[in-house]
C-alpha cells in the first residue's frame, strides 16, 4: 500500500507547525487531514482510514495524551508525539500508552518521515490481521455446534478413534463431520487447520 492509500491526521494549535508538517508529508505521498483543535480533530476523525496521527503534546482545552486516551477508546491507532515543551514523565506516559514515537521540536524532517513510515506500517499490520481475524470467525461460525465440538477435538490432536469414543458416536460420523469442517474452513489439511484456529484465539 502506497503513501496515496493512507491519511495521516495532524494536530496541532501553531498554524506554521501545521503548515509545515503537512506540506512535507504530502510531498512524501500521504494524504493528510490537518486540525488545529484536539477537540475539532476528535469530532471529526475517522478511525476506519488506515494511517496514522501526528499529535502536539501541548494543546488548550485537550492535552495530547487526553487526546490519545479518546482514541484509545475507539480502538488501537498510531500516534506520534511531537512537543516543544516535552519532558521525560510525559513521554515515558505516552509511549507506555502506546505512542509509536515522540519527537521533540525542531525535530529533523527525516526523522518524522521515518517516525510516520514506522507508524503507518504497525497500523497497516494490525488492519491485516484483524481483517484476517474476522474471516477465520466468520467461517467458524458456519460450523454446526457438533462441528465445532469436532474441530476443538480435532485441533488438539485427537483421532476420530478417540473422538468418537469421547462424543459417544462412530468413527464413520466423525469423518463425514471432518470433511465438512475441512470444506467449510477451506484447509486441505490439520495443519492448516490448526493454524487457523490459533490465529482466532482457539486451540
Amino acid at each position: 500500500m502506497n503513501g496515496n492509500s493512507v491519511t495521516v491526521f495532524v494536530v496541532d494549535d501553531e498554524p506554521s507547525v501545521l503548515k509545515s508538517v503537512s506540506r512535507l508529508l504530502r510531498a512524501a505521498g500521504y494524504n493528510v487531514r490537518e486540525c488545529p483543535s484536539p477537540t475539532e480533530f476528535l469530532a471529526q476523525h475517522d478511525h476506519g482510514l488506515p494511517g496514522c496521527v501526528i499529535l502536539d503534546l501541548s494543546m488548550p482545552h485537550l492535552s495530547g495524551l487526553e487526546v490519545q486516551t479518546a482514541l484509545a477508546a475507539e480502538g488501537e491507532r498510531s500516534v506520534i508525539f511531537i512537543t516543544g515543551h516535552g519532558d521525560v514523565p510525559s513521554s515515558v506516559k505516552a509511549m507506555k500508552a502506546g505512542a509509536a514515537d515522540f519527537l521533540m521540536k525542531p525535530f529533523d524532517d527525516a526523522d518524522l518521515l521515518r517516525a510516520v513510515r514506522s507508524a503507518v506500517d504497525s497500523d497497516l499490520r494490525r488492519r491485516a490481521a484483524r481483517a484476517e481475524r474476522s474471516g477465520i470467525e466468520q467461517l467458524l461460525e458456519s460450523l454446526t455446534p457438533r462441528e465445532h465440538e469436532v474441530l476443538m477435538h480435532v485441533v488438539s490432536g485427537r483421532i476420530n478413534k478417540q473422538i468418537a469414543a469421547d462424543l459417544g458416536t462412530v468413527e464413520k460420523t466423525i469423518k463425514v463431520h471432518r470433511a465438512r469442517i475441512m470444506e467449510k474452513m477451506k484447509v486441505g489439511s490439520v495443519a492448516e487447520l490448526t493454524r487457523l484456529c490459533e490465529r482466532a484465539g482457539l486451540g
